[in-house]
């Protein structure tokens, strides 16, 4: 009985395979050639009877810089001039390690403030509280 078992795997709407392979098959997928975006990978498979058998796996490719935005988020209603600041950092050299630019400066959250508040408004009332007591 021959083997007819085939794998052939297309990328988006391509009508022709990048790859063809005898199951089982491990490979290397390389996305340094797509574009980031979103894609989509489509798996047919072949049995050794003739049937085939489809499985579709969307992804996002995303191999350029990261990028960063405060100031402004998805579907955000904005009006007049808004500060932005934005920020991009890749992984491209893995032997050199730049302080400078490496973290997004974001706010202090204002659950912050509100513990640090309530933390100095509990220090003014104990020194005012046990103040005249002689304990301090």
């Amino acid at each position: 009985m021959d083997d007819n078992r085939i794998i052939k795997v297309f990328v988006d709407e391509d009508p022709e395979p990048f790859a063809e392979f005898s199951p089982p098959v491990k490979f290397l997928f390389d996305t340094t050639r797509l574009p980031d975006g979103l894609h989509m990978l489509k798996i047919v498979a072949r049995s050794s009877r003739g049937k085939e058998g489809i499985r579709i796996i969307p992804f996002e490719v995303r191999n350029g810089p990261a990028i960063s935005v405060v100031g402004l988020k998805e579907n955000d209603v904005v009006d007049s001039r808004i500060p932005l600041t934005i920020n991009a950092y890749g992984s491209e050299r893995n032997d050199l390690f730049v302080v400078t630019g490496s973290e997004t400066p974001k706010a202090i959250p204002a659950w912050v403030w509100t513990l640090l508040i309530i933390f100095i408004a509990w220090g003014i009332f104990y020194l005012i509280m046990y103040w005249n007591k002689g304990i301090l």
